[in-house]
């Protein structure tokens, strides 16, 4: 038990936060309340500090130390989703945290929330244990396919390459139009055009943050590659949101849904954006200064947008970012096609095994992609080539390290959610 310590970390993480929207947070603490495996998505702070703090592995070394991560790996972050070019597929969904560190900090978090998911729907420690492996043997197996060719540069987990859960996961997606998105959040209004509904959930904004926003559309319009650039028409702005209550990590923060006009000035094509607030990578908390500030322009939104382009194939052409008032941003479509991944439909080992297979894939992919391939001049080593010659002849040690730390681990986790609980009960300020 470190309860003075795991308070702090929560005050010192959110209060920040707490001028702008301090009812948000309220939820948040709610919601990091219901499980540990809620907790430890709503605490990636606390993971980073351990990381800074707790040994290193005896798998990286200085090639390996410092790649592109996703920061925040675990079973909520992967999803179903449409990539540019009409690919149904599985893959990460949120590169809030990307930055570098080594590769298995990525590994070693999903395999706690994967420890964390299994017990909450009541599996035993030793089958979460093989689940586990099997999630690193497909990384490995992955890494080891990938090295010597440039396999990775087109491979994609679909429908025809998968099963079960995941393979369910991609159909979903396939089934989603872009009409149930903009009934979903949006309306016609008395003179036939398009804004949005105001709920609970979706609030107007002041008139002075409608023109700051307004004025910043020409700084993301200007962070995309001209050759994903459509014409201005296309940006138009018609209509924002304060979007609440979305997520558990980012809850604080601000997140604004913007409708634009689409392709064309009909009203069926219009897209939405989402605009989310973006602070330092917690990742960073571990290793201050690791990503050097020039890839990104010491900007935060382009770190993320960058964490994105990097990582996933097919990008959406909308994926940029701006500055609002100081606050960076990053800028991206709300995809109408996203499925989020449902881990508690996991009920049994098979299902289990199965879908963190593709998880392990997807976690290899990532890295694989975003090394040299991407931009030799971030990164200027083969990650599947380093990962695959330090692991070889030792993956036994190398899944039992990661094993080891992962079952160590969740029960920190658990404890740190003990003294999160017994804090929030007695009233204490969290934020």
């Amino acid at each position: 038990m470190r309860s003075t310590w795991v308070e702090n970390e929560i005050y010192q993480y959110n209060h920040p936060f707490a001028s702008q929207l301090p009812q948000e947070l309220a939820i948040k603490m709610q919601k990091m309340k219901a499980s540990p495996f809620a907790f430890y998505r709503g605490t990636d702070h606390i993971f980073y500090r351990d990381m800074q703090t707790l040994p290193s592995s005896g798998f990286v070394n200085s090639s390996t130390s410092a790649i592109w991560l996703e920061g925040d790996m675990h079973l909520q972050n992967l999803g179903g989703m449409k990539d540019s070019n009409d690919n149904n597929v599985f893959d990460t969904t949120d590169f809030d945290e990307g930055y570098f560190g080594p590769y298995v900090w990525d590994l070693r978090r999903m395999a706690v929330s994967i420890l964390l998911a299994t017990k909450e729907n009541g599996l035993s420690s030793s089958d979460a244990q093989d689940i586990v492996r099997n999630f690193l043997d497909t990384y490995l197996n992955k890494m080891s396919d990938f090295k010597g060719t440039n396999n990775e540069l087109s491979y994609r987990l679909e429908s025809g390459n998968t099963n079960g859960v995941v393979k369910d996961l991609i159909q979903k997606t396939s089934n989603k139009n872009r009409s149930s998105l903009l009934s979903k959040y949006t309306q016609l209004n008395n003179s036939k055009n398009r804004v949005f509904q105001t709920t609970s959930k979706l609030q107007p904004v002041s008139n002075s943050t409608y023109s700051d926003i307004a004025g910043a559309m020409t700084s993301y319009i200007a962070s995309i590659p001209s050759s994903k650039c459509y014409n201005n028409s296309y940006y138009a702005l018609k209509d924002i949101r304060l979007k609440l209550g979305s997520g558990i990590g980012s809850l604080g923060k601000y997140r604004y849904y913007l409708l634009i006009e689409g392709p064309s000035s009909g009203t069926d094509d219009d897209r939405i954006l989402e605009m989310k607030q973006e602070g330092s990578s917690a990742v960073a908390i571990a290793v201050p200064g690791l990503l050097p500030t020039s890839v990104y322009e010491n900007q935060e939104g382009a770190r993320v947008a960058i964490a994105t382009k990097a990582m996933l194939f097919n990008t959406n052409p909308l994926v940029g970012y701006t500055t609002v008032n100081g606050i960076p941003f990053m800028v991206h479509e709300k995809s109408p096609y996203q499925v989020d991944f449902n881990y508690t439909l996991l009920t049994t080992k098979s299902k289990f095994m199965d879908a963190m297979g593709y998880a392990g894939k997807v976690v290899a992919k990532n890295h694989v992609i975003s090394d040299k391939d991407y931009d030799a001049a971030i990164i200027p080593v083969s990650v599947d080539k380093e990962v695959t010659d330090i692991v070889s002849g030792n993956k036994a040690v190398f899944k039992d390290e990661i094993v080891n730390f992962a079952v160590n681990y969740a029960t920190q986790v658990e404890y740190d959610y003990t003294s999160f609980v017994n804090a929030y009960n007695q009233g204490m300020i969290l934020y």
